[in-house]
């Protein structure tokens, strides 16, 4: 495959997974289509870095038990259902050598997400935040949850460049 396509393809992971971020923070959701599209766009994009079919078996297998994971988690309240979802799509496109990246990424960014979001909540800052646009002052209402698809991203994003698709990306 010529070195464009396989960069275009992979730049395709990059997108969906910002706008995941972004419309978790903005609205607490991640709209099932970006997981979905994920899962679309992985076999062209493996095909075109020149993944080699054990290994996007392997891809396949990792996204499944992250699916798994994620819904377990799900069921115990720690994720929301499209954290879920994004989780195992995240899983598939990165693979077995990204994967200990991306967890241990995604658990300090989840964790540093969640002191910002205590700090933003604590009485002594509230007035300052109401003056703030309506998607900040949900984020610091007390009481809501944390947009851990933000921490997905990063967690994402520390670990593409140990992937064939970051190395399409120069990363």
């Amino acid at each position: 495959m010529p070195p464009f396509l396989a960069a275009t393809l992979s730049v395709i992971f990059v997108g969906l997974v910002l706008t995941a971020a972004l419309e978790d923070a903005l609205s607490f959701t991640i709209p099932n289509w970006v997981s979905l599209a994920l899962l679309v766009a992985f076999g062209p994009a493996a095909f075109a870095v020149g993944m080699p079919l054990p290994a996007m078996a392997l891809n396949v297998g990792i996204g499944v038990a992250a699916l798994v994971a994620g819904m377990l988690m799900f069921a115990l309240r720690w994720l929301g259902g499209g954290d879920a979802k994004l989780l195992a799509a995240v899983s598939l496109w990165l693979g077995w050598a990204a994967l200990p990246t991306f967890l241990i990424g995604t658990a300090m960014a989840g964790g540093a997400l969640a002191v910002m979001l205590l700090t933003l909540r604590s009485a002594s800052l509230r007035p300052l935040i109401l003056l703030g646009p309506r998607w900040i002052n949900r984020l610091a209402e007390p009481g809501e949850g944390v947009p851990y698809g933000v921490a997905i991203a990063v967690g994402a994003f520390a670990a593409m460049p140990m992937t064939l698709f970051g190395a399409a990306l120069g990363l």
